[in-house]
């Protein structure tokens, strides 16, 4: 048998004990709520899975209906249910003109 090759490292490359001083496997993990805090996200996490459950068939289509009417979609209307809380009209065009403003401004985001 042969004697087994030990080396002595100097103190400036010395790692902890069972590191072999190789590169990082993964890059460093940052949580699904990011490097701020957790604060209340598991709360917006189950208000949002909430809000956007999916409503019966019937509802669907009938908010299909009605965007396609206003000429929004089907997330742009549900989207403003929620957060207003009432159902657009054809008289609200002020509101639906500025939904369609953001559309846009959020497609030419999306493609820059």
């Amino acid at each position: 048998m042969t004697e087994v090759d030990i080396r002595s490292f100097p103190d400036d490359l010395a790692a902890p004990a069972g590191h072999n001083r190789g590169p990082p496997l993964e890059d460093e993990h940052t949580p699904e709520w990011g490097n701020d805090g957790i604060g209340n996200y598991f709360y917006w996490k189950a208000a949002h899975r909430a809000a956007w459950k999916n409503p019966s068939p019937g509802i669907v289509a009938f908010r299909i209906r009605k965007a396609e009417r206003l000429g929004l979609t089907y997330e742009e209307y549900t989207l403003e249910i929620l957060e207003r809380g009432r159902h657009l009209q054809i008289e609200d065009v002020e509101r639906i003109a500025e939904i369609k403003r953001k559309r846009v401004l959020r497609t030419a985001n999306h493609r820059s």
